[in-house]
């Protein structure tokens, strides 16, 4: 049942529709024209379509039908929806010649036409001695460039006919500024209507005016802040030779307007030249004169005039005279009268500019607020350069200042190493620009020299950070560093304060660009440490020299990431290792990944140290597994010419670490101290066994020296053979207790030795302490191989003696002693024999 309903509705609907269209097939349209009016109506089809719809008057079928002044026309269309296959032409021709003009409101005549697209056309002849009004209703116009189509699809176009010539005035809109056209001669006035417009008046009314003496005066009304553009008539194509034109603005007196051209051409003169004139109220200069191709007046208060001069052109080759401009009007800005200093007389070959964000690819709409910058006050653009060598003082007129930017650029040069050599450069931002309330969008420096100049980047206290996927860049700003020769250009990377690498070594010529990101750059560039020098001829395209920090992760790539190193480039990176740290040194990747077309790719890694061996890698065989590096070192990447579609990027890591001490030298040098340790215990308890004897102590006796201390005769109770005034120091044990070691455990005695440092050739590692003995290269002139002589038995007293220390003055009492075999010491107080040290 639901279906029966819904296929009846259908059967329904589809037989409206047919009765529908039966109607207005059969509908017939009746059209009278008086011959007073002399207008003229065409129904004609519309271009590019097929005939498949017809004219039908008194059984007759028409193609097209054409109605003259004084006629009385019915028809139909054989057709439902005529609108898409024809369109209708209405012209009245008005004479104002031979005849008076019917001035006055301009009506949409006749009435009745059917439903179909629809151009009006009222062709006024007029004498050039007399000029021609066109006031347009408080909708007003806007006009529109060649192409383009207004968004109700209601048009108007305006020629203006002098003698035999045509000059297109131009093609308005509805709803802009345009308020009147004034023309000398003759005019052809077009209205554009689709065919579901509910219009049905003109909008405008035509009246008598004087001689303007010129082609035409269009006259703009603007209020409040807006923006208009305007063309030169024929555009594009050439304003007519050696004419006249004025545009009139009507700006409130509280405004302020400013013009600038987007859009203009020249033609070849060769009589007068081609200008632009202002005549603004109040200017002691009036008329203004001006190029095309100098910048227009701005910040202009009140209505002014514009004006636009042809010149005779050259009849072989006469060019064209064209120009679209724009004119802003908007509020004075409170600030307008605050100038900003901008001192750049101390630099040299360095040119800033201050635009609107998004310059020069993108122009602000219609609808966007303005932003100006200004010279002084008459000399505004949206966009102003700065160049060195000069003070400016600038303002802006700008609501917003954060819409506004900065770019600067610097070019340093070097031709002879001789002279640039030892400078150093300075690549900060000068406070010229950083005390300004713009934000810097870019700072470019341009480093040109020689082939055989090198450029040397260097960042000694902050250092720099590459930016990597693994490793971003989170400061307000970066610098993108690219190295360019006429055949190739290296993009050396992206990279960013608070890193490791300390400086970059680059062939050809250089272009570093600071790039900011927000608006903190001000606030953390203020130590900006940034320098460059001219260095040398360097091997490699690139080297980089970087320091890690202590447990940080430092992460480096080469160059053109992520294209690939250009083919038979090389590329180094210097790695510093602290002295009490080792370094770790990783690849991200297990091989190089490219396959050599011409040559071989490299990968080298060199410890600064003799006699360590260098690690090489091709690009056919796996790269270095982690590894640790103790000392300073290399990592050289080389390209071949690859195969296609295969590039060389490589990326690798590297951390420092706290050396470890190894496990086999803390067992050597325990094992060292255990033997030390049980030589002092046998020679310690030897001591000991010796005194609970009471056996005298070994000594040699020298005859010669007098052993007597000085004294006065009398001073001790005591004999010298009663007391142990004679006893003196011990000589040094190896020698005294060596044949009691030999005894207990059959061990060669030490001989006396002096320690001398090392002086022998340093190896791949450093040298390593001393051993813990004595050399046997080596005597002092007082030692000998041969056994003391044992004392006689008539000798009943025990002498010792201490080595003499260096420098130390001889004190023998009253004997001098000068044979070198002799080895004189002062005696020691007279103690008790238990109070000497043991």
């Amino acid at each position: 049942m639901a279906a029966g309903r819904a296929l009846a509705a259908l059967l329904a609907a589809l037989l409206a529709a047919l009765l529908a269209a039966s109607a207005q097939r059969e509908a017939s349209f009746t059209i009278s024209l008086h011959k007073a009016d002399n207008t003229t109506v065409m129904i004609k089809p519309r271009p590019g379509l097929s005939p498949s719809c017809r004219i039908r008057m008194k059984n007759v079928i028409w193609s097209e039908l054409k109605i003259k002044p004084g006629e009385n026309v019915t028809f139909t269309f054989t057709c439902s929806a005529p609108e898409k296959y024809f369109i209708t032409e209405i012209q009245k021709n008005i004479d104002c010649v031979s005849g008076p003009c019917p001035f006055g409101e301009v009506h949409l005549y006749p009435p009745g036409l059917p439903r179909l697209n629809r151009t009006y056309i009222w062709d006024v002849k007029a004498s050039t001695k007399a000029g021609l009004e066109l006031k347009f209703s408080t909708s007003w116009l806007r006009q529109i460039e060649p192409g383009e189509t207004c968004p109700d699809s209601i048009s108007y176009n305006i020629n203006s006919c002098i003698d035999k010539a045509t000059v297109n005035i131009g093609t308005f809109c509805r709803n802009g500024s345009v308020s009147r056209v004034k023309l000398l001669g003759g005019v052809v006035m077009s209205l554009h209507l689709p065919w579901h417009s509910p219009l049905t008046t003109s909008g405008f009314n035509i009246a008598n005016r004087a001689s303007i003496k010129r082609l035409c005066i269009i006259e703009s009304i603007l209020k409040g802040e807006s923006s208009i553009t305007l063309m030169s008539p024929n555009y594009p194509l050439g304003f007519p030779e050696d004419e006249l034109m004025t545009w009139q603005f009507v700006i409130p007196p509280n405004m302020r307007a400013s013009v600038f051209f987007h859009n203009y051409s020249l033609s070849n003169c060769e009589r007068k030249e081609e200008r632009v004139e202002y005549y603004i109220p109040g200017s002691p200069s009036n008329p203004e004169v001006f190029k095309l191709s100098d910048s227009q007046p701005a910040n202009i208060a009140g209505s002014f005039n514009m004006s636009l001069q042809g010149c005779d052109q050259d009849a072989q080759n006469p060019g064209i005279l064209r120009l679209l401009f724009q004119v802003v009007v908007q509020h004075p800005q409170v600030d307008e009268n605050v100038t900003h200093l901008v001192d750049l007389s101390k630099e040299k070959n360095m040119t800033v500019t201050i635009h609107s964000e998004g310059w020069p690819s993108h122009t602000p709409l219609m609808s966007e607020p303005i932003c100006l910058i200004c010279k002084d006050p008459r000399a505004c653009d949206r966009a102003l350069t700065l160049t060195s060598g000069a003070v400016y003082r600038i303002s802006f007129l700008c609501k917003d200042l954060s819409r506004l930017r900065i770019t600067a650029e610097k070019g340093i040069g070097c031709m002879d190493i001789r002279w640039c050599q030892r400078k150093i450069y300075s690549l900060s931002v000068p406070k010229a620009i950083t005390q300004l309330p713009i934000r810097l969008h870019k700072f470019i420096w341009k480093l040109l020299a020689t082939d055989l100049i090198n450029v040397e980047i260097m960042s000694p206290s902050l250092k720099l950070q590459q930016h990597v996927p693994e490793q971003r860049c989170n400061t307000s700003y970066s610098y993108s560093i690219v190295s360019a020769t006429p055949e190739t250009q290296l993009n050396v990377g992206v990279f960013c304060p608070g890193g490791s690498i300390e400086k970059i070594q680059m062939r050809n010529n250089i272009t570093i660009s600071l790039k900011t990101f927000g608006k903190g750059f001000i606030n953390e560039s203020i130590p900006q440490d940034l320098k460059m020098s001219f260095v040398p001829h360097i091997k490699d395209e690139c080297t980089f020299t970087v320091s890690p920090k202590p447990r940080a992760k430092v992460y480096l790539q080469t160059p053109n990431w992520p294209y690939g190193l250009p083919p038979y480039v090389s590329v180094s990176w210097f790695i510093t290792v602290p002295s009490k740290q080792t370094a770790r040194l990783g690849f991200s990747k297990d091989r190089m990944g490219i396959a050599c077309d011409t040559g071989r790719a490299y990968i080298n890694i060199k410890e600064e140290t003799p006699g360590v061996e260098e690690i090489v890698r091709r690009e056919d065989e796996p790269l270095p597994q982690p590894r640790n590096m103790h000392h300073n070192f290399w990592v050289n990447v080389s390209n071949c010419r690859p195969v296609d579609k295969t590039h060389l990027t490589l990326q690798f890591w590297v951390t420092l670490a706290d050396k470890q001490i190894d496990l086999g030298i803390i067992l050597a040098l325990v094992a060292g101290a255990g033997v030390l340790t049980a030589i002092g215990l046998t020679v310690f308890c030897v001591k000991k066994k010796k005194k609970k004897t009471q056996n005298p102590m070994v000594g040699v006796y020298n005859a010669n020296v007098n052993t007597q201390m000085p004294r006065k005769k009398g001073l001790f109770g005591k004999g010298r053979q009663n007391n142990e005034s004679h006893v003196y120091a011990v000589i040094d044990d190896a020698v005294v207790y060596g044949h009691l070691l030999k005894e207990s455990n059959g061990s060669v005695a030490p001989e006396v030795d002096v320690y001398r440092p090392f002086d022998g050739p340093v190896g791949s590692l450093p040298p390593s302490p001393p051993p813990f003995s004595f050399r046997k290269d080596i005597k002092r002139p007082s030692d000998t191989e041969e056994e003391p002589l044992p004392l006689t038995d008539t000798d009943q007293d025990t002498y010792t003696f201490a080595h003499q220390k260096s420098g130390q003055p001889e004190d023998n009492g009253d004997v001098n002693t000068k044979d070198k075999g002799d080895t004189s010491v002062p005696l020691l107080e007279n103690k008790e024999q238990d109070d000497l040290p043991e």
